[in-house]
């Protein structure tokens, strides 16, 4: 276990989207900044899962792919590499607080210390909720997959989509073009998503196969048959699909603000107008963080980063003027 002695303004803990932001707005306003991920690369779910998926609602990122959004953020980050320290493949996994206020960070490589950090670890570790049928998980990641890595892998194919959120109908519409086939199995009529887009699906070629729902997935030849059940009603029915593609969002594990003993609701950290959190010194944005009237979009994490890390300035650095406009570099 490495020591590091140095003693930084601000450890940003997650390296995603929102976690990337904070970490080059830190830098803009000249602190000492260290930006720690745990996976080995940057972009936290939107790389990692979602690199191909289009975004539509961040202010002057017209409809670009998700991995497009990381390069651009990374871009950033390298503008201000000489305030940004950033460590990859690094899990916090401790906190101590010194009497000065100070904190302690314990990783998996390093002790680490810092005078203030910024949570911005989304909704935590993440695993994807599972079918609630039986069936032979040999076929995960071949005929049956929960993240979408390359559109291109699906050209030509017969794909069935699972779910009513924004993510199943955003995957169904992308793959419309390029699949030979699309549908989307949801056990309502009535789906979950962007009213936008909940427009573009039913005027677009993608099957819709609802309500159901899926009581058995088997191997057949190379792809599956898929069994359906009515929702609250008596009708039984298959389909077949070269691939079965499953969203129904994930199962979040945010056990690291459960051990350091702050507030929370409903597994996000509880913070106030400067998104400090309970606990002096410690501040939460994105998906991590909740207050009256929180939005979880990327967006919302970007207009949250600066409200932080302006009062993290101040607060460390009184005299230093607080910015009024717009920041070049």
């Amino acid at each position: 276990m490495q020591s590091d002695e140095h003693l930084y303004d601000l450890t940003v803990v997650g390296g995603g989207p929102v976690g990337m932001f904070a970490a080059m707005y830190a830098g803009m306003r000249n602190l000492d900044t260290q930006l720690i991920e745990s996976l080995p690369e940057l972009g936290g779910q939107v790389e990692a899962l979602y690199p191909e998926k289009t975004i539509h609602d961040i202010a002057g990122f017209v409809s670009g792919k998700g991995s497009e959004l990381i390069a651009n953020l990374k871009q950033q980050l390298a503008e201000v590499q000489d305030q940004v320290s950033i460590h990859l493949s690094e899990e916090v996994i401790g906190l101590e607080k010194q009497a000065d206020g100070t904190f302690i960070l314990t990783t998996s490589k390093r002790t680490t210390h810092t005078k203030t950090i910024l949570i911005s670890v989304g909704s935590g570790a993440f695993t994807p909720r599972q079918l609630a049928c039986d069936y032979d998980h040999a076929l995960d990641g071949k005929q049956v997959r929960y993240f979408v890595k390359r559109l291109a892998d699906f050209a030509g194919k017969n794909v069935a989509v699972a779910g009513g959120g924004d993510a199943a109908i955003d995957w169904a519409l992308a793959l419309e073009p390029i699949a030979n086939h699309v549908s989307i199995i949801h056990r309502r009529n009535n789906f979950r998503g962007l009213e936008s887009s909940v427009a573009q699906l039913q005027q677009s070629s993608v099957e819709l196969v609802t309500p159901f729902n899926i009581t058995g997935v088997t191997a057949q030849g190379e792809g599956v048959q898929i069994e359906l059940q009515e929702n609250k009603g008596d009708t039984a029915k298959s389909l077949t699909a070269d691939t079965l593609l499953v969203n129904y969002g994930f199962i979040a594990d945010n056990h690291l603000l459960k051990d350091w003993g702050l507030e929370l609701e409903r597994r996000a950290l509880v913070v106030n107008e400067f998104m400090m959190s309970s606990e002096p010194g410690i501040y939460g944005i994105g998906d991590a963080s909740t207050y009256p009237g929180k939005v979880k979009l990327i967006s919302s994490g970007f207009g949250e980063a600066p409200a932080a890390i302006n009062h993290i300035s101040t607060e460390l650095y009184p005299d230093r003027r607080q910015p009024l406009h717009s920041t070049s570099m």
